[in-house]
């Protein structure tokens, strides 16, 4: 039995259709990944999962209990961290583990005992009589998903976990997710960061406008749409109009950034470039950003403010 799985997962905002019939599956101890831009359908996929918003249509079940007819036994599983963190500024680090564990159903000394737990895995204990408002922004995200593991939750959701850090603070977030996973805690996650993505998830659904486009592991699906390299081509005197025409007449997806013209392959293989005069081509390995172009001819970071 998968421990996430969605049937045909459908979420509507008057006539938008938010989430447009979506399937997957998420297996034990797995980090699978909701890759896309915004507005792609990660975040309300999320909230459904959570029973913070009524699923439209479709299923959705964890640990083969029915999101949307046992959502109390669904929540007591689950550990949830959005992108906004709900911190409490007012009380200490530990408080707000603390208090968070009376609110689940904890005892008193349970939740003692528990927030000191996570406070050692998240490196914080030295923090843990500090003020929220006095910890970096990696920090207030490390305690976020702290506070998330006070109930010992079989899932955890994560929205965006490293949206807005800095690469130090990416990094250490990441290391910490690392270590969840090998503690046989099952992750989903979503992100529009192709690298997080890569690094952490065993597997990927990549969104576009509702939908899944594909699924699969970063190597798969890097292999399938976008081959072993990609092409970097600079005109140098060539006319952009000339190139675009010759790459359509080839069946070459592109996709235009700045003054550099970017072609993939797929199946594997390095793109055959067409006949070209006045351009410089360089040659580089393909990633998941090349993936998305493909899919959906686009960019993953277009739709980001």
């Amino acid at each position: 039995m998968a421990v996430i799985e969605a049937r045909a997962l459908v979420k509507t905002f008057g006539a938008l259709r938010a989430v447009d019939g979506v399937d997957f599956r998420v297996e034990r101890g797995e980090t699978f990944g909701l890759l896309g831009p915004n507005g792609a359908g990660k975040t309300s996929i999320m909230r459904m999962l959570a029973g913070l918003s009524p699923i439209s249509g479709g299923q959705l079940f964890l640990s083969g209990l029915n999101v949307a007819e046992q959502s109390r036994a669904v929540r007591a599983r689950l550990g949830v961290v959005t992108q906004a963190d709900g911190l409490d500024g007012e009380l200490t680090v530990r408080q707000n583990l603390e208090v968070f564990g009376f609110l689940i159903g904890l005892s008193r000394r349970q939740a003692r005992a528990r927030a000191d737990e996570v406070l050692g895995f998240f490196r914080l204990r030295d923090r843990g009589d500090a003020e929220v408002d006095e910890l970096s922004g990696g920090m207030r995200r490390r305690l976020a998903i702290a506070r998330a593991l006070m109930g010992e939750p079989e899932v955890i959701i994560l929205d965006e976990p490293s949206t807005g850090l800095d690469p130090e603070s990416r990094i250490r977030v990441w290391e910490e997710l690392a270590e969840l996973k090998r503690a046989d805690v099952t992750l989903l996650m979503s992100t529009h960061y192709m690298d997080e993505a890569e690094t952490l998830c065993d597997r990927i659904a990549i969104m576009h406008s509702g939908r899944i486009l594909d699924e699969g592991s970063p190597p798969e699906l890097i292999k399938r749409h976008a081959g072993s390299a990609a092409l970097d081509i600079r005109p140098d005197g060539a006319s952009r109009e000339d190139i675009r025409s010759r790459l359509r007449a080839a069946g070459l997806p592109y996709r235009e950034v700045g003054a550099i013209i970017r072609v993939t392959g797929g199946n594997g293989g390095v793109p055959r470039l067409p006949a070209l005069e006045g351009v410089q081509v360089s040659e580089r390995a393909a990633n998941l950003e090349d993936v998305f172009l493909t899919l959906a001819g686009r960019g993953l970071q277009e739709d980001q403010p």
